[in-house]
């Protein structure tokens, strides 16, 4: 054995020892602590949504993203592919995406697996990949973390976006597992097309009946009302 992989072998004994095994660990769980607990802030404040890097053009998530934030991302992908299992095991399954109204869905980020040609997609996720790109004729990322609605600002413009897809083609508006965030923007895009007065109505009666699953919570529905008021109502009386 020559002395340079001796030496080679007696470096690593030294990097792979117990002692320096806990010390990484304990470094990497201190990180993940950090991080997520940053995340949190950020969720709460609602703020901070470009921090992972998703890129608005395509929806895709840079490599660095997810070495440098891979405590937040291994989880997050973890926890989806889970609960869209789930989703397919229930006695009634919950479907990837559902048609609330004709030519419109809600979904989840594997809504792709329809396999549908869309005349748009709206896509409301900060931490998945966008798996519908190449089967869009138009794209647009409204990023927000898993709970938090939109500004009503974002709203409107990607109700609009949602307006005009809709001439091109069936429109897909999809969070991580279509239930609040992929709600909201299709409360204000059946609203903006006319096909809803509020953005109640819309819920009520025309998303809870064909995806169940769908809810609001606080925030969501206080944005969406103040997205009705400033945008719809005002207009109204102007």
């Amino acid at each position: 054995m020559s002395g340079g992989f001796r030496n080679l072998l007696a470096a690593n004994d030294t990097i792979f020892t117990s002692q320096n095994m806990r010390f990484w660990g304990a470094m990497i769980l201190k990180y993940s602590a950090f991080l997520n607990g940053t995340i949190a802030l950020l969720f709460k404040a609602e703020i901070g949504m470009n921090m992972i890097g998703k890129n608005p053009e395509n929806g895709q998530i840079p490599l660095w993203s997810y070495i440098l934030y891979f405590p937040f991302h291994f989880p997050s992908i973890l926890y989806t592919r889970i609960h869209a299992a789930k989703d397919k095991s229930k006695k009634v399954p919950v479907p990837v995406a559902s048609e609330v109204q004709p030519g419109w869905y809600v979904g989840g980020m594997y809504a792709d697996q329809l396999d549908k040609q869309w005349g748009g997609v709206i896509d409301l996720t900060v931490e998945f990949p966008e798996r519908c790109f190449n089967c869009t004729k138009s794209y647009k990322l409204v990023a927000t973390w898993d709970g938090v609605p939109p500004t009503p600002e974002k709203i409107e413009e990607a109700a609009t976006f949602a307006v005009e897809a809709r001439k091109k083609g069936d429109v897909l508006v999809h969070c991580a597992h279509g239930r609040g965030r992929s709600t909201t923007l299709m409360c204000a895009a059946l609203v903006k097309a006319g096909l809803f007065n509020t953005w109640e109505e819309a819920f009520e009666k025309g998303i809870k009946p064909h995806r169940s699953v769908c809810k609001l919570n606080k925030r969501m529905k206080s944005a969406l009302s103040d997205w009705q008021r400033i945008y719809v109502d005002e207009k109204k009386r102007m």
